[in-house]
């Protein structure tokens, strides 16, 4: 299980499965794409974090608060080649990601700024064990009714790993047959249908994939699931 612990104990070399050494980045490499984040914060306020995977049913973070929202401009799509944590090189299956056009909605979680630099190392260990990700700042609408700067994990289209073809028909076969240290790829996509219908959101383009995943493993339904993925 994905826990707190888990990652802080965690050596990425080993822990989510047998990651492509080219493609590991170090410890040293994380840090300097967070210190490279952090530098262009744009303003002084409390830095959230917005979640649209596994982040809204598992966090593992330490924040203040809590709200769910709407990003404007970007979507959820299945574009990132999984070769580990719940897929292998021999068998992969596809993670999620953002990618731009329409919108998303999720969780968004404000990060005590006296552990910030502690629960972001965290964060980073979790969300970029490959660099797969642009963390980058977006405007992001709270339920709630303010506007906050947000950090967002978006795909990046450049790495090796991208892929993007994201048709269902072409992603559901990989994501029923794929499963790593972390528990299967299709336990993922149904997680994040059961949290969404939880939190009372609509994601119309996930509906065809569940279905189609559903279908290929025989219609089985299971139970809420404890263990994320990356994202």
């Amino acid at each position: 299980m994905l826990t707190r612990d888990f990652l802080i104990k965690a050596d990425c070399k080993t822990a989510f499965g047998d990651i492509e050494e080219s493609l590991l980045w170090s410890a040293e490499q994380r840090a300097a794409s967070l210190a490279a984040t952090l530098a262009c914060r744009p303003d002084d306020g409390p830095v959230w974090i917005f979640g649209y995977g596994s982040l809204m049913w598992n966090p593992a973070l330490e924040f203040v608060e809590s709200c769910t929202g709407t990003l404007p401009g970007w979507h959820r799509a299945f574009c990132l080649k999984l070769t580990a944590g719940r897929g292998t090189a021999c068998q992969p299956g596809r993670m999620l990601a953002l990618k731009e056009g329409g919108r998303t909605t999720g969780v968004a979680y404000r990060l005590p700024e006296a552990m910030l630099e502690q629960e972001l190392t965290l964060l980073w260990k979790r969300e970029m064990i490959t660099g797969c990700y642009l963390p980058s700042w977006h405007k992001l609408q709270l339920d709630d009714g303010r506007t906050v700067n947000a950090l967002v994990f978006i795909m990046d289209p450049r790495h090796p790993l991208y892929e993007a073809d994201t048709r269902a028909q072409v992603i559901a076969p990989l994501i029923a047959a794929a499963s790593g240290p972390l528990g299967t790829n299709a336990q993922y996509l149904f997680s994040l249908e059961q949290e969404l219908v939880k939190l009372g959101m609509q994601d119309d383009c996930l509906n065809e994939l569940v279905e189609k995943v559903r279908t290929l493993l025989g219609n089985e339904k299971p139970g809420p699931e404890m263990q994320p993925g990356f994202a």
